[in-house]
């Protein structure tokens, strides 16, 4: 077989899915349309009819569905639940790769992939950065980590699900980096509904609120960058230049979003843990620096 052949193999390769909410359909689907056989679980059965309908081959069993491919994605609640679901199969784990697409945190990641080396399994560790509807569009990547040889190995398959982004060799690397891309969306996002419930103490509907705000939150990169020519330079040298902004001045913005806060009757959890990352740094003497000063009280909590 010469490398077209083996490439070619590699791209319609058989694919398992287990876990069919949301996310796990929308990457059965998108790997059927890829050409992959694709074979399914899920503890409610049902939730599959729609693949089967498309093709997919639905297994009776978890046990049954590892055999079924070499590769073997999973996307689930927890990794608690590949525990529960796999802890009946591990006879079936020799030989074969599964890829956890599931929320955790990277310590429970490391030992995940401990336990499925000690069943003869590889392991790969993924955080999948889009919603289910843009799963495989060219929006979609997918943060990996693990071995590099069991990466490039099935990076074809993978491919689909979209852009595929290897991260390193520890398999709690790329939650880590999914665990910090979901802390600076569900920061946003509860930044949002604050802001939302703000304004609509004065009237303004959701709305017309979010049309106004929703630009803002795009425009938040383009900020950053506009004051160092490479994000996250000055940070790696400890510089904090307080030339165009100050801890000083956006703590007292933070106060002013308190006091407002506390005026209109709203919930004070997120404004205030705000305010106390720049009185931190102000507590501590750097008044003068840059707002990225706070980084030091969040890195070293008291």
């Amino acid at each position: 077989m010469n490398e077209q052949q083996r490439h070619t193999t590699r791209q319609n390769s058989a694919v398992t899915v287990i876990g069919l909410g949301p996310m796990g359909r929308a990457m059965a689907r998108t790997l059927l349309a890829a050409g992959h056989p694709v074979t399914v679980w899920n503890r409610t059965a049902s939730r599959g009819d729609g693949l089967v309908a498309d093709g997919a081959t639905r297994a009776a069993a978890p046990g049954e569905a590892v055999e079924a491919s070499d590769l073997v994605i999973l996307s689930l609640t927890d990794y608690r639940a590949m525990y529960d679901i796999l802890g009946c199969a591990t006879a079936s784990l020799a030989g074969r790769t599964l890829v956890n697409l599931s929320s955790d945190t990277p310590d429970r990641t490391r030992e995940a992939a401990a336990w499925a080396a000690g069943y003869g399994a590889a392991f790969l560790t993924g955080g999948v950065m889009v919603p289910a509807p843009m799963v495989g569009t060219q929006a979609s990547s997918v943060y990996y980590s693990g071995p590099a040889e069991v990466m490039e190995r099935h990076r074809a398959a993978l491919t689909p699900l979209g852009g595929a982004r290897y991260l390193g060799e520890d398999p709690g690397l790329a939650q880590m980096m999914y665990q910090a891309q979901l802390t600076v969306f569900l920061s946003t996002l509860s930044a949002l509904m604050h802001a939302t419930a703000m304004l609509g103490t004065a009237g303004m509907k959701a709305e017309e609120t979010l049309r106004e705000l929703l630009p803002f939150v795009d425009s938040i990169g383009a900020i950053y960058r506009a004051g160092e020519e490479t994000p996250g330079a000055a940070l790696d040298a400890g510089e904090h230049p307080g030339s165009l902004s100050t801890v000083t001045m956006m703590g007292a913005t933070s106060d002013h979003i308190v006091e407002t806060s506390t005026s209109l009757g709203l919930d004070l959890a997120l404004p205030l843990a705000v305010r106390a990352h720049y009185r931190r740094a102000i507590e501590d003497g750097h008044g003068g620096d840059n707002w990225t000063r706070i980084i030091d009280g969040i890195r070293e909590p008291r």
